[in-house]
């Protein structure tokens, strides 16, 4: 997502002198990933970032998996995930492999007692339902019902909900994600033919600048552990920051769907990409327009790849029995398609109003114990006429 970006205060050339009032000088940090080759930004702290005064308790968040090589075409129910207080607590990883962790969460309580990071990965956090306020170092962003929130790895942030009742759909990246190449020109500005532009980005507002002493926790997940570290300086101290490395929204409602006189294939209806997996937004949306055509997919075969979908609203023409919350899996290896009635049943239909986010991932998807928990068991069946 290469969009310049700037908060604050910042000294006219990097690297150089950047004093207080007082004349003692702001401590610059370099955030920036894949070495010194991926996007960065330069925060301008108040304190030094660095003065850990206690490494706490270590506890492994290892997801447990149930099922290694799966051939079963899954259908769980999401909203029988229960709901939990603590952020963090509230999240429960279903579906994973060495790319990504895909989960549910329905969290209760704001995100305030302590801080968190996410050392391993880029988070994709979609709010199916809740309004609040993601809060960051570099600034905050305000959420709603169908944002994706997309948070670099390494961002330190606290989130704070409007009630009790939030919906999430998160997944954990162990590569950077970004917008798809094909829809940026060679500058990385988004082209025309793109169904979204950077008009439509959420970015950070709102910087706390905190100059404040004490006992500081923070929450840093690495290497599958979660470790609590002590800071003697607020996190949210940046008085200043420029560049291209930070957290920002997009709402699936600003996803502009592409569409033609016979059935498109799953790409057009992509948001984010990495080099492991995409993520698809399949969003209200006239059907095609050939006046033989038939809106619902063809039968396809997902050799290389798992597909993951997430429900979110509407009547997903080409499922039966699907609700909001469901999450269904289709397994590379073998063919999947339309429910039986649902091929036929979509000729002469104009639109559609379905909401779904999809994630197709290049390795298989491995299933955590709390996956087969949610599990209707007979989804795989579905395509049976008398089913």
């Amino acid at each position: 997502m290469p969009v310049y970006h700037k908060l604050g205060k910042i000294p006219p050339k990097r690297h150089t002198q950047f004093r207080k009032e007082n004349g003692d000088l702001y401590y610059e940090q370099l955030f920036g990933t894949i070495g010194f080759d991926g996007m960065s930004s330069l925060l301008y702290h108040v304190n030094r970032p660095t003065m850990v005064s206690e490494v706490g308790t270590s506890i492994d968040v290892t997801p447990k998996i149930a099922v290694h090589k799966n051939i079963k075409a899954r259908k769980l129910l999401g909203y029988d995930v229960k709901p939990v207080d603590d952020y963090l607590e509230s999240r429960v990883p279903v579906m994973l492999n060495n790319d990504i962790i895909i989960g549910l969460a329905a969290p209760k309580k704001s995100l305030t007692e302590y801080f968190y990071k996410n050392a391993d990965a880029d988070e994709m956090i979609f709010i199916h339902k809740g309004t609040g306020t993601l809060r960051t170092l570099v600034g905050n962003i305000n959420f709603e019902y169908g944002d994706y929130l997309i948070i670099p790895r390494g961002m330190i942030y606290q989130i704070d909900f409007d009630t009790e009742d939030n919906r999430i759909l998160y997944a954990e990246s162990m590569h950077p994600i970004y917008t798809p190449k094909r829809y940026r020109n060679w500058f990385g500005q988004l082209l025309e033919h793109s169904p979204f532009c950077e008009r439509d980005y959420k970015l950070p507002t709102d910087l706390e600048t905190h100059d404040e002493h004490g006992n500081f926790q923070m929450k840093i997940k690495k290497q599958g552990m979660l470790h609590t570290l002590h800071y003697t300086s607020h996190p949210f101290d940046v008085v200043g920051w420029d560049g291209y490395n930070f957290p920002y929204g997009f709402s699936i409602h600003n996803f502009e769907p592409i569409t033609g006189r016979v059935h498109q294939p799953p790409p057009v209806h992509q948001t984010f990409e990495t080099s492991a997996f995409v993520i698809c937004s399949f969003c209200p949306r006239l059907y095609d327009y050939h006046p033989q055509s038939i809106p619902a997919p063809y039968n396809h075969s997902n050799i290389d790849s798992d597909e993951m979908l997430y429900y979110v609203d509407g009547d997903f023409m080409s499922r039966n029995n699907i609700g909001p919350g469901y999450m269904t899996l289709h397994p590379g290896g073998i063919p999947h398609g339309p429910h039986p009635g649902a091929y036929e049943r979509s000729i002469g239909q104009k639109e559609t109003e379905e909401l779904a986010v999809m994630i197709d991932t290049f390795k298989p998807l491995m299933l955590t114990e709390q996956a087969i928990a949610l599990d209707d068991g007979k989804y795989y069946q579905s395509w049976l006429d008398h089913a």
